[in-house]
């Protein structure tokens, strides 16, 4: 696994090995201003995520889901509250530190795959060893593996227009896969595929989780977070809840408790 930054290995906590959650929230507020008007997209939410576990987050539109994997991903900071990511505490760290957190502990999958049009599926697979300075050789073998995993060797030198959403969301997992992140978080992976593509894109984060990555998955789709683990529910801002995975119909039947 990647190590940190010595500044930011210094600051994390003495449980830091496999007994820290990969994710531990507490008391977890965000506030925007919207003019003279305060939203608050995240109420003191606590939320504990098993390492090598596969959790979904759910919620109505609004419900601060989006907002809480954001925190999770160091990408936004939170309010108030406490926030630790594989035992390192978020609060206080510098913006240097954050983004080495990014970089070498965390795996990004988004909606809309942000691959780069004018690269190949192994060049985008590579891009972030080449993003942390790494020379393209040292990486090759793995991304060449990860190409093998997602299905998708024989298209290594296409371009991502000459490849379907379902390819393109396969490479993005690739690449975030690369440097062997501690974390995944991928928000709504499947919300731009059709249902075939959506099932085999779900069955590599089921396959990720299960050989002992952590991944943390925000979706609208109950069906999608029938995979998963654990699904935890938002509303309001507020945690409303949580079932075990791997009942559809039981997260269907949660989720449209939430809206009666």
């Amino acid at each position: 696994m990647p190590e940190l930054d010595a500044d930011l290995a210094a600051g994390a906590p003495a449980d830091t090995g496999a007994r820290a959650p990969a994710v531990r929230a507490r008391d977890l507020s965000k506030t925007f201003l919207q003019g003279d008007t305060e939203v608050h997209a995240l109420r003191g939410v606590d939320l504990d995520v098993r390492r090598g576990s596969f959790t979904a987050i759910m919620g109505p539109s609004g419900s601060g889901k989006s907002t809480l994997l954001h925190l999770i991903g160091a990408l936004d900071t939170p309010t108030g509250g406490t926030l630790e990511v594989g035992g390192v505490r978020l609060d206080g760290l510098r913006e240097k530190e954050l983004t080495l957190l990014r970089r070498d502990r965390l795996g990004f999958v988004f909606q809309f795959f942000n691959l780069l049009p004018t690269l190949t599926a192994i060049e985008n697979v590579l891009l972030p060893g080449l993003i942390a300075g790494e020379r393209p050789a040292r990486r090759a073998e793995r991304a060449a593996e990860l190409l093998d995993l997602v299905g998708l060797s024989e298209r290594a030198e296409h371009l991502p227009a000459q490849m379907s959403g379902g390819e393109q969301q396969r490479i993005s997992i690739a690449r975030a896969l690369l440097r062997e992140p501690d974390l995944v978080l991928a928000d709504e992976p499947t919300g731009n595929l059709d249902s075939s593509s959506g099932d085999v894109v779900l069955g590599l984060l089921r396959r990720i989780a299960d050989e002992g990555q952590s991944v943390v998955m925000v979706t609208h789709d109950p069906l999608a977070a029938g995979r998963a683990d654990e699904v935890l529910f938002l509303r309001d801002g507020e945690r409303a809840g949580e079932v075990a995975g791997g009942d559809p119909e039981r997260v269907i039947a949660f989720f449209h408790g939430l809206a009666a």
